[in-house]
């Protein structure tokens, strides 16, 4: 998530990538994606440079920090990449500086956990010796309309003067403008609600397309249907992996729950979601029984196996879980994708 907007920015300003991993590193000096959402095009007429070194990173006076924010097997959110990009923040951040993070956390994360690691690793304050703010990414991948530039952009800062001049840093780059919270919470919890909010659609649909198969009724046709009401929200039932969608939710539950409050919609709506892919398998199943065929000598081609179209990205793909969950019933299974690499498919199908 990070590259799309160091780019747009290396085209306005100089600027400075820094990553951990020396392969990425490696590719994106090439002028070539890792995640091969961006073409050689987008690398064109760019003042930027892609490093690992600290020293490098002391040139910089404004930091975004967009690195992953996922769930640990129990779904409970994982912090380990922020706070250590918080903590490389406070070895190099000098008094004036600006630091925006753009990972999606639960609302008073920045505040709470990443900023105190700046503070007090560098030794500076918060609002006084430097400034803050939070503005979320709203990158779609494999969204070729809505993009960085057009979409606007939701910003926020720790007092106004930093919410002024991170407006004014993003409005470089964000033609459809920006729009200013009014505090970093606010911010952070317009994002974790994009995304719930789409997890709870779908997983209605989702289990409206059960019932309806035991109804032995057509669930887009019944879809088809309703949609001819204005006011219809046109959801489809799907598979919910990737980076967001599937994991998202779970932050803004777990922040509720040390509030000693149970989000019981938003976790009914990941059970609902996550327990489809193990539905969808034991459904092709039965309809290899009911085919008069051997399940044991049964073959399944599964096409995708990505955590959605037009991606490389198979972090979270329920695919994964369809393959594994046939390969229990001795299924033979083979998986194509033209995005996917064989090595990351592999690796995401024989995991735990």
């Amino acid at each position: 998530m990070g590259l799309p907007i160091a780019l747009a920015f290396a085209k306005k300003l100089s600027v400075i990538g820094f990553d951990i991993n020396e392969e990425r590193l490696d590719l994106m000096n090439q002028g070539i994606d890792p995640s091969k959402e961006l073409d050689a095009s987008a690398f064109e007429n760019t003042d930027i440079i892609f490093t690992s070194s600290l020293d490098a990173l002391k040139e910089a006076a404004f930091y975004i920090v967009a690195v992953p924010t996922p769930v640990d097997d129990k779904n409970i959110p994982d912090l380990r990449f922020i706070i250590k990009a918080s903590e490389t923040v406070g070895h190099v951040i000098s008094t004036g500086d600006y630091v925006v993070f753009e990972s999606t956390v639960y609302p008073g994360c920045t505040e709470e956990d990443c900023l105190p690691v700046i503070e007090k690793v560098s030794g500076l304050s918060n609002g006084i010796d430097f400034k803050s703010g939070y503005s979320p990414e709203r990158i779609n991948p494999g969204d070729k309309i809505h993009t960085l530039n057009n979409i606007t952009k939701i910003v926020s800062g720790c007092d106004p003067v930093a919410l002024e001049q991170i407006a004014k840093v993003y409005e470089l780059v964000v033609d459809a403008g920006v729009f200013r919270a009014s505090s970093i919470k606010v911010a952070e919890a317009a994002k974790i609600v994009e995304n719930t909010q789409r997890d709870l659609n779908i997983a209605f649909m989702n289990e409206l397309s059960v019932i309806f198969d035991k109804l032995n009724i057509n669930t887009f046709e019944v879809l088809e249907a309703a949609g001819t009401k204005w006011n219809f929200l046109k959801f489809q039932p799907g598979l919910v992996g990737g980076h967001c969608t599937g994991v998202d939710p779970y932050y803004l539950a777990y922040k509720a729950s040390r509030l000693d409050y149970k989000a019981q919609l938003i976790l009914s709506a990941r059970h609902i979601n996550d327990a489809m892919a193990k539905y969808v398998a034991e459904k092709i199943v039965k309809h290899i029984i009911k085919s008069g065929t051997n399940v044991g000598q049964a073959k399944v081609l599964v096409k995708g196996a990505t955590f959605k179209e037009d991606v490389s990205d198979i972090r979270n793909s329920k695919v994964a879980e369809i393959v594994k969950a046939l390969q229990e019933f001795s299924v033979l299974v083979d998986v194509e994708d033209p995005y996917a690499t064989s090595e990351e498919l592999k690796k995401s199908i024989t995991s735990n």
